[in-house]
């Protein structure tokens, strides 16, 4: 019991912080740290054609943090604004 107890508590961990990103805190960040490059709704903008709207919050945490391709880590969104980009960024629609 005491197993299913402890698996239940850490299969509920991602949803919790799911929950406490705020998508609308993420989109100020979006503004002012993506849109540029990304576009305004992040269907794809100047420096990155493609679109990253509804990338699932997983990825674009790890691209902000890592980079990816051409796109260099964003040293200045962490904690929560980088959940609450992220969450922000998997709320728009494809």
């Amino acid at each position: 019991m005491k197993r299913i107890a402890i698996t239940l508590v850490l299969l509920s961990l991602p949803v919790a912080v799911a929950i406490a990103a705020d998508a609308a805190a993420g989109k100020t960040v979006f503004t002012t740290k993506c849109k540029a490059c990304h576009g305004a709704d992040a269907a794809g903008g100047v420096m990155d054609k493609a679109s990253i709207a509804g990338t699932d919050a997983a990825t674009v945490k790890n691209t902000v943090t890592k980079g990816k391709g051409k796109m260099k880590p964003v040293a200045s969104v962490t904690g929560d604004a980088l959940d609450n980009v992220a969450a922000y960024v998997a709320s728009l629609k494809k």
